[in-house]
Protein backbone atom coordinates (compact mmCIF):
# COMPACT_ATOMS: atom_id res chain seq x y z
CA UNK A 1 0.00 0.00 0.00
CA UNK A 2 0.89 3.79 -0.40
CA UNK A 3 1.04 5.05 3.04
CA UNK A 4 1.35 8.81 3.67
CA UNK A 5 3.45 9.54 6.96
CA UNK A 6 2.39 12.79 8.77
CA UNK A 7 4.59 14.53 11.17
CA UNK A 8 7.73 12.33 10.72
CA UNK A 9 10.91 13.05 12.70
CA UNK A 10 14.86 12.46 12.21
CA UNK A 11 14.33 10.20 15.52
CA UNK A 12 11.28 7.91 14.29
CA UNK A 13 11.57 7.30 10.05
CA UNK A 14 14.99 5.23 10.80
CA UNK A 15 12.78 3.03 12.58
CA UNK A 16 10.09 2.71 10.53
CA UNK A 17 12.06 1.99 7.08
CA UNK A 18 13.75 -0.35 8.94
CA UNK A 19 10.45 -2.09 10.24
CA UNK A 20 8.86 -1.81 6.97
CA UNK A 21 11.71 -3.61 4.95
CA UNK A 22 10.27 -2.03 1.35
CA UNK A 23 6.87 -3.55 2.15
CA UNK A 24 4.64 -0.98 1.85
CA UNK A 25 5.29 2.80 0.28
CA UNK A 26 5.91 5.14 2.65
CA UNK A 27 5.79 8.90 1.97
CA UNK A 28 7.64 10.82 4.89
CA UNK A 29 6.45 14.26 5.81
CA UNK A 30 7.54 16.59 7.82
CA UNK A 31 3.77 18.72 8.44
CA UNK A 32 1.14 17.93 11.09
CA UNK A 33 -2.37 16.39 9.66
CA UNK A 34 -4.64 18.88 10.05
CA UNK A 35 -7.22 20.56 7.60
CA UNK A 36 -4.34 22.58 5.81
CA UNK A 37 -2.72 19.38 4.99
CA UNK A 38 -5.40 16.87 4.07
CA UNK A 39 -4.64 16.75 0.48
CA UNK A 40 -0.91 15.51 0.76
CA UNK A 41 -3.01 12.24 1.69
CA UNK A 42 -4.23 12.20 -1.84
CA UNK A 43 -3.30 8.08 -3.38
CA UNK A 44 -2.78 7.45 -0.34
CA UNK A 45 -4.82 4.31 0.99
CA UNK A 46 -3.70 4.59 4.72
CA UNK A 47 -1.70 7.42 6.25
CA UNK A 48 0.19 6.84 9.75
CA UNK A 49 -0.19 9.92 12.49
CA UNK A 50 1.73 10.81 15.69
CA UNK A 51 0.29 12.74 18.93
CA UNK A 52 -0.10 16.11 17.67
CA UNK A 53 -1.60 14.92 14.40
CA UNK A 54 -5.06 16.02 14.23
CA UNK A 55 -7.59 13.51 12.86
CA UNK A 56 -11.22 15.50 14.33
CA UNK A 57 -14.33 15.14 12.02
CA UNK A 58 -13.75 17.63 9.22
CA UNK A 59 -10.24 16.15 8.59
CA UNK A 60 -11.75 12.64 8.28
CA UNK A 61 -14.37 13.53 6.03
CA UNK A 62 -11.20 15.08 3.65
CA UNK A 63 -9.16 11.92 4.03
CA UNK A 64 -12.90 9.85 3.32
CA UNK A 65 -13.07 12.00 -0.12
CA UNK A 66 -9.75 11.11 -1.25
CA UNK A 67 -10.25 7.51 -0.51
CA UNK A 68 -8.06 6.48 2.37
CA UNK A 69 -9.49 3.84 3.86
CA UNK A 70 -6.77 3.31 6.99
CA UNK A 71 -5.88 5.40 9.66
CA UNK A 72 -2.56 3.95 11.69
CA UNK A 73 -1.30 5.55 15.20
CA UNK A 74 2.14 5.60 15.99
CA UNK A 75 0.98 5.99 19.49
CA UNK A 76 -1.22 4.29 22.18
CA UNK A 77 -3.23 7.03 23.05
CA UNK A 78 -6.15 8.40 20.48
CA UNK A 79 -7.64 10.97 21.81
CA UNK A 80 -6.92 13.11 18.60
CA UNK A 81 -8.72 11.19 16.47
CA UNK A 82 -12.63 11.46 16.30
CA UNK A 83 -13.54 7.24 16.36
CA UNK A 84 -16.63 8.02 16.33
CA UNK A 85 -16.62 10.09 13.11
CA UNK A 86 -14.14 7.55 11.62
CA UNK A 87 -16.14 4.38 12.47
CA UNK A 88 -19.34 6.58 10.56
CA UNK A 89 -17.13 6.76 7.38
CA UNK A 90 -15.91 3.36 7.59
CA UNK A 91 -12.04 4.35 8.07
CA UNK A 92 -10.35 1.70 10.19
CA UNK A 93 -8.19 2.57 12.79
CA UNK A 94 -5.17 0.92 14.86
CA UNK A 95 -2.82 2.52 17.26
CA UNK A 96 0.33 0.70 19.43
CA UNK A 97 -1.12 -0.36 22.57
CA UNK A 98 1.96 -0.83 24.24
CA UNK A 99 5.46 0.24 23.19
CA UNK A 100 7.15 0.48 26.14
CA UNK A 101 5.59 1.13 29.49
CA UNK A 102 9.08 0.88 30.96
CA UNK A 103 10.56 4.01 29.16
CA UNK A 104 7.56 6.49 30.26
CA UNK A 105 7.63 5.04 34.00
CA UNK A 106 11.69 5.76 34.54
CA UNK A 107 11.25 8.92 32.99
CA UNK A 108 8.84 10.03 35.82
CA UNK A 109 11.41 8.89 38.15
CA UNK A 110 14.20 10.96 36.50
CA UNK A 111 11.72 14.05 36.75
CA UNK A 112 10.98 13.06 40.49
CA UNK A 113 14.54 12.45 41.17
CA UNK A 114 15.49 15.11 39.06
CA UNK A 115 13.07 17.57 40.62
CA UNK A 116 13.74 16.27 44.59
CA UNK A 117 17.80 16.50 44.06
CA UNK A 118 17.40 19.92 41.76
CA UNK A 119 20.12 18.32 39.45
CA UNK A 120 19.47 20.83 36.68
CA UNK A 121 20.33 23.72 39.55
CA UNK A 122 22.97 21.80 40.45
CA UNK A 123 24.46 21.20 37.16
CA UNK A 124 24.21 24.71 35.89
CA UNK A 125 25.87 26.36 38.77
CA UNK A 126 28.78 24.02 38.65
CA UNK A 127 29.20 25.14 34.75
CA UNK A 128 29.32 28.50 36.41
CA UNK A 129 32.16 27.81 39.12
CA UNK A 130 29.78 28.08 41.91
CA UNK A 131 30.27 24.66 43.85
CA UNK A 132 27.93 26.21 46.59
CA UNK A 133 25.18 23.62 48.32
CA UNK A 134 23.41 25.82 49.46
CA UNK A 135 19.12 25.85 48.26
CA UNK A 136 20.43 22.15 47.10
CA UNK A 137 18.17 20.07 49.75
CA UNK A 138 16.45 17.13 49.13
CA UNK A 139 14.75 14.60 51.09
CA UNK A 140 14.92 11.29 51.18
CA UNK A 141 12.81 8.84 48.90
CA UNK A 142 12.16 5.87 51.45
CA UNK A 143 9.32 6.72 53.44
CA UNK A 144 7.23 8.82 51.23
CA UNK A 145 3.82 8.58 50.86
CA UNK A 146 3.12 8.31 46.47
CA UNK A 147 0.17 8.58 45.16
CA UNK A 148 0.01 6.85 41.51
CA UNK A 149 -3.40 8.13 39.37
CA UNK A 150 -3.34 4.82 36.96
CA UNK A 151 -2.37 1.58 37.31
CA UNK A 152 -1.79 0.11 33.84
CA UNK A 153 0.85 -0.88 32.43
CA UNK A 154 2.81 2.19 33.29
CA UNK A 155 1.59 2.40 36.43
CA UNK A 156 2.14 -1.07 37.95
CA UNK A 157 5.65 -0.79 36.70
CA UNK A 158 6.35 2.85 38.04
CA UNK A 159 4.98 0.90 41.62
CA UNK A 160 7.27 -1.91 41.37
CA UNK A 161 10.19 0.75 41.57
CA UNK A 162 8.63 2.93 43.40
CA UNK A 163 8.09 0.03 46.18
CA UNK A 164 12.16 -0.37 45.55
CA UNK A 165 12.66 3.21 46.70
CA UNK A 166 10.90 2.29 49.93
CA UNK A 167 7.40 4.36 49.34
CA UNK A 168 4.42 3.83 50.80
CA UNK A 169 2.21 3.72 47.59
CA UNK A 170 -1.16 4.56 47.26
CA UNK A 171 -3.15 4.09 44.06
CA UNK A 172 -6.37 5.46 42.64
CA UNK A 173 -8.16 3.70 39.38
CA UNK A 174 -11.78 2.95 38.29
CA UNK A 175 -10.32 -1.01 38.49
CA UNK A 176 -8.38 -2.03 42.00
CA UNK A 177 -5.77 -4.25 41.14
CA UNK A 178 -5.67 -7.02 44.07
CA UNK A 179 -2.12 -8.03 43.02
CA UNK A 180 -0.65 -4.63 43.67
CA UNK A 181 -1.85 -4.56 47.33
CA UNK A 182 -0.40 -8.26 48.01
CA UNK A 183 3.03 -7.71 46.38
CA UNK A 184 4.10 -4.01 46.66
CA UNK A 185 1.69 -3.15 49.66
CA UNK A 186 -0.49 -0.51 47.16
CA UNK A 187 -3.95 0.85 48.98
CA UNK A 188 -6.25 1.77 46.44
CA UNK A 189 -8.54 4.43 47.72
CA UNK A 190 -10.38 7.51 46.31
CA UNK A 191 -9.18 10.46 44.42
CA UNK A 192 -9.53 12.86 47.19
CA UNK A 193 -7.87 10.87 49.95
CA UNK A 194 -4.76 9.88 47.42
CA UNK A 195 -5.11 13.62 46.99
CA UNK A 196 -4.59 14.35 50.69
CA UNK A 197 -2.53 12.00 51.74
CA UNK A 198 0.48 11.50 49.05
CA UNK A 199 3.65 13.70 49.14
CA UNK A 200 4.58 13.17 45.44
CA UNK A 201 1.34 12.59 43.00
CA UNK A 202 2.06 10.87 39.48
CA UNK A 203 -0.18 10.80 36.83
CA UNK A 204 -1.05 7.96 34.10
CA UNK A 205 -4.70 7.60 33.63
CA UNK A 206 -5.97 8.14 29.80
CA UNK A 207 -7.23 11.46 28.98
CA UNK A 208 -11.47 11.45 28.49
CA UNK A 209 -14.02 13.84 29.50
CA UNK A 210 -14.05 12.68 32.56
CA UNK A 211 -10.83 12.79 33.68
CA UNK A 212 -9.92 16.11 31.74
CA UNK A 213 -8.79 18.48 34.11
CA UNK A 214 -8.60 15.96 36.89
CA UNK A 215 -6.13 18.21 38.70
CA UNK A 216 -7.55 21.15 39.08
CA UNK A 217 -7.96 24.08 41.92
CA UNK A 218 -10.47 21.76 44.17
CA UNK A 219 -7.93 18.84 43.56
CA UNK A 220 -5.25 20.82 44.46
CA UNK A 221 -6.82 22.27 47.71
CA UNK A 222 -6.58 19.09 49.41
CA UNK A 223 -2.90 18.27 48.68
CA UNK A 224 -0.42 18.85 51.09
CA UNK A 225 1.81 21.82 51.11
CA UNK A 226 4.90 21.06 49.28
CA UNK A 227 3.69 18.73 47.10
CA UNK A 228 5.24 17.09 44.03
CA UNK A 229 2.93 16.46 40.75
CA UNK A 230 4.71 14.85 38.00
CA UNK A 231 2.32 14.26 34.43
CA UNK A 232 3.65 12.01 31.89
CA UNK A 233 0.35 10.94 30.16
CA UNK A 234 -1.94 13.46 28.85
CA UNK A 235 -1.65 17.54 29.37
CA UNK A 236 -5.28 17.75 29.67
CA UNK A 237 -5.28 15.65 32.61
CA UNK A 238 -3.82 18.92 34.21
CA UNK A 239 -5.48 22.53 34.49
CA UNK A 240 -2.25 24.30 34.39
CA UNK A 241 -3.27 27.75 35.24
CA UNK A 242 -4.50 25.97 39.04
CA UNK A 243 -1.13 24.67 38.77
CA UNK A 244 0.62 27.65 38.41
CA UNK A 245 -1.55 29.65 41.35
CA UNK A 246 -0.62 26.45 43.17
CA UNK A 247 3.29 26.91 42.36
CA UNK A 248 2.79 30.76 43.55
CA UNK A 249 1.55 30.76 46.81
CA UNK A 250 3.98 27.74 47.67
CA UNK A 251 1.07 24.98 48.36
CA UNK A 252 2.58 22.83 45.21
CA UNK A 253 5.87 22.46 46.04
CA UNK A 254 7.50 20.73 42.71
CA UNK A 255 6.18 20.29 39.55
CA UNK A 256 7.38 18.08 36.66
CA UNK A 257 5.49 17.61 33.12
CA UNK A 258 6.41 15.75 29.88
CA UNK A 259 3.00 16.59 28.23
CA UNK A 260 0.99 19.99 28.04
CA UNK A 261 -2.42 20.54 27.14
CA UNK A 262 -1.71 23.15 24.61
CA UNK A 263 1.32 21.17 23.07
CA UNK A 264 0.36 21.17 19.63
CA UNK A 265 2.44 23.55 17.86
CA UNK A 266 4.77 23.85 20.20
CA UNK A 267 6.23 20.27 21.71
CA UNK A 268 8.70 18.81 18.92
CA UNK A 269 9.57 21.81 17.20
CA UNK A 270 12.70 24.23 17.40
CA UNK A 271 11.25 27.45 18.12
CA UNK A 272 14.48 28.66 20.13
CA UNK A 273 14.62 31.11 16.98
CA UNK A 274 10.96 32.51 17.65
CA UNK A 275 9.03 34.57 20.61
CA UNK A 276 7.19 32.06 22.91
CA UNK A 277 3.68 33.09 22.21
CA UNK A 278 2.34 30.80 25.42
CA UNK A 279 1.90 32.78 27.63
CA UNK A 280 1.05 29.81 30.18
CA UNK A 281 4.13 27.74 29.39
CA UNK A 282 6.52 30.60 29.67
CA UNK A 283 4.64 31.53 33.54
CA UNK A 284 5.18 28.09 34.18
CA UNK A 285 9.47 27.99 33.04
CA UNK A 286 9.97 30.97 35.14
CA UNK A 287 9.88 28.93 38.52
CA UNK A 288 13.13 26.61 39.45
CA UNK A 289 11.21 24.21 41.00
CA UNK A 290 9.01 22.90 37.54
CA UNK A 291 11.11 20.73 34.86
CA UNK A 292 9.37 20.63 31.74
CA UNK A 293 10.28 18.00 29.14
CA UNK A 294 8.73 18.04 25.60
CA UNK A 295 7.35 14.99 25.40
CA UNK A 296 9.99 12.84 25.48
CA UNK A 297 9.16 10.38 28.06
CA UNK A 298 8.45 7.50 25.30
CA UNK A 299 11.79 8.22 23.89
CA UNK A 300 14.04 5.16 23.98
CA UNK A 301 15.28 2.90 21.22
CA UNK A 302 13.47 0.11 22.40
CA UNK A 303 10.10 2.30 22.46
CA UNK A 304 10.59 3.35 18.53
CA UNK A 305 11.28 0.07 17.35
CA UNK A 306 8.34 -1.17 18.88
CA UNK A 307 6.22 1.69 18.02
CA UNK A 308 7.81 1.03 14.48
CA UNK A 309 7.27 -2.47 14.29
CA UNK A 310 3.63 -2.54 15.28
CA UNK A 311 2.77 0.10 12.79
CA UNK A 312 4.04 -1.88 9.78
CA UNK A 313 2.61 -5.23 11.37
CA UNK A 314 -0.89 -2.74 11.79
CA UNK A 315 -0.56 -2.00 7.93
CA UNK A 316 0.31 -5.68 7.02
CA UNK A 317 -3.10 -6.58 8.63
CA UNK A 318 -4.81 -3.84 6.71
CA UNK A 319 -3.61 -5.11 4.09
CA UNK A 320 -4.16 -8.53 4.37
CA UNK A 321 -7.94 -7.70 4.79
CA UNK A 322 -7.59 -6.02 1.35
CA UNK A 323 -6.63 -9.19 -0.34
CA UNK A 324 -8.81 -11.79 1.19
CA UNK A 325 -11.71 -10.05 3.04
CA UNK A 326 -10.53 -11.11 6.43
CA UNK A 327 -11.70 -9.28 9.45
CA UNK A 328 -9.05 -6.58 9.98
CA UNK A 329 -6.89 -7.27 13.13
CA UNK A 330 -6.24 -3.99 15.14
CA UNK A 331 -4.31 -3.06 18.00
Amino acid sequence: MKITVFSTYKFDRPYLEAANGGKHTLNFLEPRLSENTVSLAQDAKAIALFTGDDASSPVLEGLHALGVKYVVLRSAGYNHVDIKKATELGIKVSRVPAYSPYAVAEHTISLILALNRKLVRAHNRIREQNFSLNGLTGFDMNGKTVGVMGTGKIGKILIKILHGFGCKILAYDVKEDKELGEKFGVRFTDCKTLCSEADIISLHVPLTPETKHLIDTEQISHMKKGVMIINTSRGGLVDTKAVIEGLKTGHIGYFGMDVYEEEEGLFFKDHSDEILQDDVIARLMTFNNVLITSHQAFLTKTALKNIAETTIYNLDCFEKQIESGNEVIEN
